[in-house]
């Protein structure tokens, strides 16, 4: 059966910040691409002005993208990000409400920063709401929710969550991590795993080189991201391994620290942060280097260890979350503890020390990438979802208190 599907994002190319913007891409294509009639509401470049850039509707790889202009452009993300999500989600409900010519079946939301326009066009519409949670306000914080914006964060994610009559998770982890925090009586949840197009990532072997080793770490320059406890862990395998170097490969606003936390012990110059980097140049990164380390506190899914395994580099990860379903240790990577620094360093070693058996996993990491990750089959799954959703009567959801730390134990 082909669907008339909306899906609705606050990231799509040109407009990429994250994982979040390839995530949606490479899903409407692949559904455009099975025959299913699929329209992307997303927005305009930040700052863009909206006399002189309306909002766009055109049709791009099969996919029909309609690009909210900002309005009112007077706010900005980083100082007022209520107001400035308020101001994308109106002007996404007006562009939405444009649609006349098209009806969809289903409306597919990804995060909480689209749940104005994503509940109110299932509604406007009459259709089901899906929704694919990416991660939680609570997970990103050790578990907790202090202060006011992350409250506000928290209890949006609630309401999407709890009005949404199918959900989606990356991993079975970040499954119970929602049930945890926004359950019981939630809608069905499937686990749909994060595709990867290996096309994109040429496969290198690594071959003996001379001179010291080269640890790479890419992505957000994040705490939870866990760079830190890489750049402690560098400092101890420097004693046996002398002269390795960390490259740190992405931007983010732990920056200041990480470079802090480099000075304090003593690696500041062994630590090279090269910001963000485009994929020709993250590609290059991938081949030099001897492994890639990737040690996050938190991680509902872990995209960047597909794309370091497609390239062919050994990985050394944390076992949070869904990294630790993304990654089978001893088979297709090497994990350890998040946050134990000394597991990570005796991970790193054992990848240094024995390169046949750190190529080995890395063959076996690129060969379950291409049989279990491919967008096709997250693509197929996620429409199965489509049409097992229905359209619940909508009641009026009762306010739950919001407590400081909602994932004790983290």
């Amino acid at each position: 059966m082909k669907l008339k599907i909306l899906l609705i994002s606050w990231e799509y190319p040109p407009v990429v910040i994250g994982g979040l913007g390839r995530h949606v891409h490479h899903l409407a294509t692949e559904l455009a691409g099975a025959g299913h009639d699929v329209v992307v509401l997303s927005r305009r470049p930040t700052a863009t002005d909206p006399m002189s850039h309306p909002t766009t509707d055109e049709v791009c790889e099969g996919v029909r993208v309609v690009a909210a202009a900002e309005d009112p452009h007077e706010f900005s993300f980083g100082t007022d990000m209520m107001a400035w999500t308020l101001a994308m989600g109106h002007a996404m409900i007006r562009a939405g409400l444009g649609l006349s010519d098209w009806r969809p079946d289903v409306v597919h939301a990804h995060d909480w920063l689209v749940a104005h326009p994503a509940v109110t066009l299932a509604q406007f519409f009459d259709v089901p709401l899906v929704s694919t949670i990416h991660a939680t306000e609570a997970g990103r914080h050790s578990g907790w929710v202090s202060g006011a914006v992350s409250r506000q964060v928290h209890a949006l994610e609630s309401w999407l969550i709890r009005d949404s009559d199918s959900l989606i998770t990356c991993s079975a982890s970040m499954r119970d991590e929602i049930t945890a925090l926004f359950g019981p009586e939630l809608g069905e949840i499937a686990v749909i795993r994060n595709g990867i197009d290996v096309h994109g990532w040429p496969f290198a072997p690594r071959r003996p080189h001379p001179g010291p080793a080269e640890l790479l770490y890419f992505g957000r320059l994040e705490y939870e991201k866990g760079v830190h406890d890489a750049i402690a862990a560098l400092a101890r395998i420097r004693r046996t391994h002398p002269g390795t170097t960390l490259t740190v490969a992405g931007d983010g606003t732990q920056l200041g620290f990480l470079q802090q936390q480099a000075r304090a012990h003593k690696v500041l110059k062994a630590t090279n942060f090269v910001g963000r980097v485009n994929h020709s140049q993250l590609l290059e990164l991938l081949h030099r280097a001897d492994a890639a380390v990737l040690p996050s506190l938190y991680e509902p899914f872990g995209i960047v260890a597909l794309e370091a395994a497609a390239s062919g580099l050994p990985l050394v990860t944390s076992s949070a979350g869904g990294l630790g379903e993304a990654v089978i240790d001893g088979v297709t990577g090497l994990s350890h503890p998040a946050g134990d620094v000394a597991a990570l360093t005796a991970a790193v070693r054992a990848v240094l020390d024995e390169p046949d058996a750190a190529q080995r996993r890395a063959v076996a990491a690129r060969e379950r990438l291409t049989a279990e990750f491919a967008w096709g089959t997250v693509a197929a799954e996620t429409a199965q979802v489509y049409l097992a959703a229905k359209r619940a009567e909508r009641r009026p959801q009762p306010r739950r208190p919001i407590a400081e730390r909602p994932l004790p134990g983290r």
